[in-house]
């Protein structure tokens, strides 16, 4: 797995996207972006335009997503977002991937969260 802050997706895990990729799919209406951190993770800083879904509880709220639909999650540094579609992939979800690097990764390369 990389860190993802060189946007290099040859060296991605294959459940893994890059920071271009999430920025696409931000504007994409079809793809659902899940972050997957805690509430007290989330209200310090965000990615616009996702959807809080903490790790602990994707189990069970996994009924919230559409799994036609392609999902990408995030978190901190991406361990947890690539757990949680690691989960999705097993739940029957076709098209779920983890921001490689997470929201560390983001922020580094100086795209913006919301405060």
């Amino acid at each position: 797995m990389t860190s993802g802050t060189n946007g290099d997706a040859a060296a991605l895990d294959p459940l893994e996207v890059d920071i271009a990729q999430v920025e696409s799919a931000l504007t994409d209406a079809e793809t659902q972006i899940i972050d997957c951190r805690e509430p007290d993770e989330w209200a310090q800083a965000h990615l616009d335009g996702t959807t809080l879904i903490p790790l602990g509880s994707l189990a069970f709220r996994v009924n919230e997503l559409d799994p036609a639909r392609p999902v990408i999650v995030v978190c901190r540094s991406g361990a947890r977002s690539l757990a949680a579609a690691e989960m999705l992939v097993s739940a029957g979800f076709q098209d779920a991937k983890s921001l490689a690097g997470g929201l560390i990764a983001w922020a580094g390369s100086g795209r913006p969260l919301v405060r």
